[in-house]
């Protein structure tokens, strides 16, 4: 099977260092890792820790090019403003922010993350990670054997979950209420990050997510008294056909939240009485009105995989499997509509893929990825700083 790995080169470039770097400190670069959905002061005592001991800081955002979601709400580059916006000038002149995306694969992560730095870090240069071993999610500070490691205690109770849920639960677009919401917020976080928040309360992206921030508490409290965690179990189609010229993937654009908007494979729920395939052909026939017959599907189907990250879906522990069919080379796209749960259906070419990263729901752009010839180039990390 295919699989779409970093596309790296072998030449090493290393970006232009800070004009000034203080010779008085004996380490070169730390390194500090974070999603900073949003900056609170945890995440500014850890900035500062690192200010201290290193000539400069590489701070790498996670998450990034993700498509805006209720965990993930900020871009990368809105997250490297607030990190300047709360920094002294000579500070923040010694910091680099650079995006690294969501892999659900721990050793491309990895890799990612150390040529994201590797490319602002001389030759033999010392690289110390610095962080919080603060939960299971903390997990990451172990994998970079070769740069030395700064554990650091606690710096305070913060945690940007409960943040999100009071930016998200409290706030709506009357300003008093917002601003209520922001004064319980005041205390956790830097005033610039604030304004920042404040300002960007007003946009339509924030009424979008906090609808759908609404529906998954909504859709999380309508499973709170099952005796146990729910598990749930999905099926995706990737339907890929090559005709006139070009390299092909059936796409739908979701109708409803969790996603309304983005582009997704088609998929849903196993129904309790289908099997895998019976769902998954349900599921392609009604959100693409595909004429496609089940024999000639089924003997495009390449292969069947398991997605589980525990992390891949905002509304739980959702099991996905893929089934990728390949039609091959045709004379024509099969005719496809949006229906039922889907406001459009499409062939998008391969190539065009990449340019659409930031559009995708949940993991469905790093599932492409897995079976597609998906070039990453034109927005690889260590290419992008802030």
């Amino acid at each position: 099977m295919p699989q779409a790995s970093p596309n790296t080169s072998s030449k090493r470039v290393i970006a232009a260092a800070p004009e000034t770097l203080p010779t008085s400190v004996p380490l070169h670069t730390a390194v500090l890792i974070g999603r900073f959905q949003p900056l609170h002061n945890g995440h500014m005592a850890l900035l500062h820790a690192a200010l201290e001991r290193a000539r400069q800081v590489v701070v790498v955002l996670g998450s990034a090019w993700q498509a805006p979601n209720p965990k993930n709400p900020f871009s990368w580059q809105e997250r490297a403003q607030m990190l300047r916006n709360a920094l002294s000038k000579e500070d923040a002149e010694r910091v680099r922010c650079v995006p690294v995306r969501d892999y659900y694969n721990e050793p491309l992560w990895v890799h990612a993350v150390r040529e994201a730095v590797q490319a602002h870090v001389p030759e033999g240069a010392s690289v110390a990670l610095v962080g919080h071993f603060k939960d299971s999610s903390s997990s990451y500070l172990a994998r970079f054997p070769g740069w030395e490691l700064i554990s650091l205690p606690r710096l305070g109770q913060f945690d940007a979950t409960p943040l999100r849920e009071i930016f998200f639960g409290e706030g709506d677009t009357s300003p008093e209420t917002m601003e209520a919401a922001l004064v319980r917020l005041s205390s956790q976080m830097p005033e610039s990050t604030l304004d920042f928040l404040r300002r960007w309360a007003q946009t339509p992206l924030y009424l979008r997510l906090q609808k759908e921030w609404h529906m998954l508490q909504d859709y999380k409290r309508a499973w709170a008294k099952a005796p146990y965690a729910p598990v749930f179990v999905t099926v995706d189609a990737l339907l890929r056909c090559r005709a006139k010229g070009q390299d092909q993937v059936l796409l739908i654009q979701r109708g409803h939240a969790p996603g309304q908007g983005l582009w997704a494979l088609p998929g849903g729920f196993l129904e309790q009485r289908d099997s895998l395939w019976q769902s998954c052909m349900r599921e392609l026939r009604e959100e693409t009105c595909s004429s496609i017959s089940e024999a000639d599907l089924l003997a495009a189907l390449q292969a069947v995989q398991v997605f589980d990250h525990p992390d891949r879906s905002l509304r739980g522990r959702t099991i996905t499997h893929v089934h990728y069919l390949d039609l091959g080379v045709q004379p024509s796209l099969p005719p496809v509509q949006g229906a039922d749960d889907a406001a459009l259906a499409r062939w998008v070419p391969v190539a065009d893929l990449p340019l659409m990263e930031a559009e995708f729901f949940e993991d469905h752009f790093q599932i492409l990825c897995q079976f597609l010839p998906v070039t990453l180039a034109q927005s690889e990390p260590e290419r992008q700083v802030a």
